[in-house]
């Protein structure tokens, strides 16, 4: 496949997760599908190059919303995942299969800073702890420039770890 054609098949992808976010979840994960896409895109080995655009469109929205609890009822926004199979006419095992691929290419998980929701990023419980001696601790419970530390780190995207020296 070319260059050529392989950024039309990212433009059809995009296109397919647009249309369906925009009709039944909103913007915010129209956009993080879109640069899932995009970063896919730009990977070594693109790997929609093969399949069909209807199956990775619904494992990229299956992706980020399983990583932001769209399929949860008790979270909004919420939708079934059958109305993403019903949509694109996938199956739900193809499209789960094809989301853990996605997930483990890019190390996915919740509260992932690149990838959750601006509500998800507000909420995640981790965002007050540090690691110091492989021990989570809160974050205000540090020295106030070793805080500045963190929360610089943070702000580029990075997270950092402290450990203490040996009395000895």
């Amino acid at each position: 496949m070319s260059k050529e054609e392989t950024k039309a098949k990212e433009t059809l992808l995009i296109d397919l997760t647009r249309t369906f976010c925009i009709q039944e979840i909103n913007e915010e994960y129209a956009a993080l599908c879109e640069k899932l896409i995009k970063k896919m895109g730009r990977k070594r080995e693109v790997p929609f190059k093969r399949g069909k655009p209807e199956i990775w469109a619904a494992a990229v929205i299956s992706t980020i919303g399983s990583i932001n609890f769209l399929f949860d009822k008790s979270f909004e926004p919420y939708i079934a995942s059958r109305s993403i199979h019903n949509h694109f006419g996938t199956k739900s095992s193809t499209v789960t299969n094809k989301a853990a691929e996605i997930k483990k290419m890019f190390n996915l998980w919740y509260y992932n800073s690149e990838f959750s929701t601006g509500h998800m990023q507000e909420n995640d419980p981790f965002s007050d702890l540090v690691m110091v001696d492989d021990l989570m601790l809160p974050l205000n419970s540090l020295p106030e420039y070793m805080q500045t530390i963190v929360k610089e780190a943070r702000a580029q995207g990075k997270e950092i770890a402290f450990t203490s020296e040996d009395p000895e």
